[in-house]
């Protein structure tokens, strides 16, 4: 976007573009979100910046009445691919806190000098200071959003020790955390459990993604509702329990972790899960061109694609799912975490962990069941990724985690494409040969015949186009459960909607 663009989103307060960039304001010394309320300020005064950090780092502080830190996450990490989005994926899953800017920058294959000039270059702001913004943008929102004492948020947010956190939050937010308490607006929940409220853009598709889970759920594993979802994953120090239910002001997450520390992280991949930080209004508004889709975005606004809680559970998952229909993928991946998924306490009982990737490579092959060939692939993608022969992160190159899938036995195009969707959360991507795509497609009045090529016209939003195909699928109650998900050499109507793909 140009000055003059951004200057005219902030003029009509253009709540669209919360998140994305903030203004900061020479003559009083802070920045804002583009919505916010206060006068808007001459050109002359307005400097953009990319992130709150480059902000921070130019000496602004954060506006008190527009609170730009609780702003949805930017949709550019997703829809770009390059280094800088990648690191700021990273950043926001806890890395720098794990294993330092060494750690990052060995991640995303440069040395820490030079990954620090290009951050810096890019988002005006270097590792550190994008990892200390994202620190105090997790305090404050523990803050007004938990009862939870000052001195267990500084370590839950990331921060070595009190005195940082108190340090930071003043320079951040001109405030002391206690004067940021004062702005508290949720509560501690039952069971030591934290309870947030999660900020996403309007419109927001709640049923459709709360059916798409649940249709998925594993029992033991996930618990699926038509408002809520809740589910176990394995983080950097143990166990976490997380849901994450409909709300009067829009999402809330109640979550346990085993290590305070691991909030932030839990957070991030919550927000990837439910593809929060998207544009739905940029979205909708491209798709809308198209009339065959008018109607269908029209009806359904602020569509989401689902993302991943794991990476490497998606790749099984998926690999599981490929040939045969939803309900017997359910199946098959209950009977593999029930018989080797580590049980764990949680909030309302036991509960259960996916199976880790060395657990299914040393027993899946006991498990599993069907083509022996089928199941040698599995469990060889498993010890690969148990093994580190293959990586898959959120922070990939997205073209060479499609090769290293691809170079896997028993992994084709649908998959590993399927895979790159949920697990970069890349927005353009397109499965041509899904057989509920093209049966979507169909019930549009989209030809079969150069539906790649139609696709290509709705880039780079052809995730979205493929989740309004699978909900667009006819249903046909009294009909076998027969569809297929992966390559396909011509087209064959599916089932029901509840009946495609994994």
């Amino acid at each position: 976007m140009t000055f003059d663009e951004r200057y005219a989103a902030i003029q009509s307060r253009d709540a669209r573009f919360d998140g994305q960039f903030v203004t900061a304001v020479s003559s009083t010394g802070i920045y804002c979100r583009p919505s916010c309320p206060a006068r808007t300020p001459k050109p002359a005064n307005v400097t953009f910046y990319p992130t709150s950090a480059a902000a921070h780092e130019a000496g602004y502080r954060a506006c008190k009445r527009c609170l730009p830190e609780a702003a949805p996450g930017s949709p550019d990490w997703d829809v770009r691919g390059d280094v800088a989005a990648r690191a700021m994926r990273l950043i926001a899953d806890g890395v720098i806190e794990r294993e330092g800017v060494p750690g990052l920058a060995h991640r995303l294959g440069y040395s820490p000098r030079h990954l620090t000039r290009l951050l810096t270059a890019e988002l005006g702001a270097g590792p550190l200071a994008l990892s200390r913004a994202q620190r105090a943008h997790t305090a404050r929102m523990l803050l007004v959003g938990t009862a939870m004492p000052a001195s267990d948020i500084a370590f839950a947010s990331g921060f070595a020790s009190v005195r940082q956190f108190n340090d930071t939050i003043r320079e951040v937010f001109g405030l002391t955390p206690l004067e940021v308490r004062a702005r508290r607006t949720g509560s501690a929940a039952p069971g030591g459990a934290i309870d947030l409220a999660l900020p996403v853009r309007g419109p927001f598709d709640a049923a459709g993604l709360f059916a798409w889970m649940s249709a998925r759920a594993l029992p033991g594993v996930e618990v699926a509702g038509e408002a809520s979802f809740a589910r176990t994953v394995l983080l950097a120090s143990g166990p976490a329990w997380f849901e994450v239910r409909t709300d009067a002001g829009g999402l809330r997450l109640r979550a346990t972790v085993t290590a305070l520390s691991d909030l932030a992280t839990l957070v991030a991949r919550v927000r990837r899960i439910f593809d929060l930080d998207a544009d739905p209004l940029a979205i909708d508004s491209a798709l809308s061109r198209h009339p065959e889709l008018e109607p269908r975005v029209r009806a359904i606004p602020g569509i989401r694609v689902p993302g991943a809680a794991d990476p490497h559970e998606m790749l099984i998952r998926a690999m599981v799912g490929q040939q045969i229909t939803v309900a017997a993928a359910r199946t098959a991946l209950t009977a593999l975490a029930d018989a080797l998924g580590e049980e764990v306490a949680g909030p309302d009982g036991l509960t259960r962990l996916f199976p880790t990737m060395a657990t299914i490579a040393d027993h899946g092959a006991e498990v599993l069941r069907g083509p022996a060939a089928r199941i040698r692939s599995i469990v060889g993608a498993a010890r690969a990724l148990a093994e580190g022969e293959v990586t898959l992160t959120i922070a990939d190159d997205g073209s060479e985690q499609r090769r290293a899938l691809l170079a896997l036995p028993g992994v084709g195009p649908w998959t590993a494409d399927y895979v790159r969707m949920r697990v970069l959360g890349d927005p353009d991507v397109f499965l041509p040969t899904d057989v509920a795509v093209r049966s979507g497609a169909r019930a549009l009045g989209i030809p079969a015949e150069g539906l790649e090529t139609w696709a290509a016209t709705v880039a780079p939003w052809r995730s979205y186009l493929s989740a309004h195909l699978w909900r667009a699928v006819p249903a046909r109650p009294g009909r076998a459960a027969t569809a297929r998900t992966s390559t396909v050499r011509s087209p064959a109507p599916a089932a029901s909607a509840e009946e495609v793909l994994t």
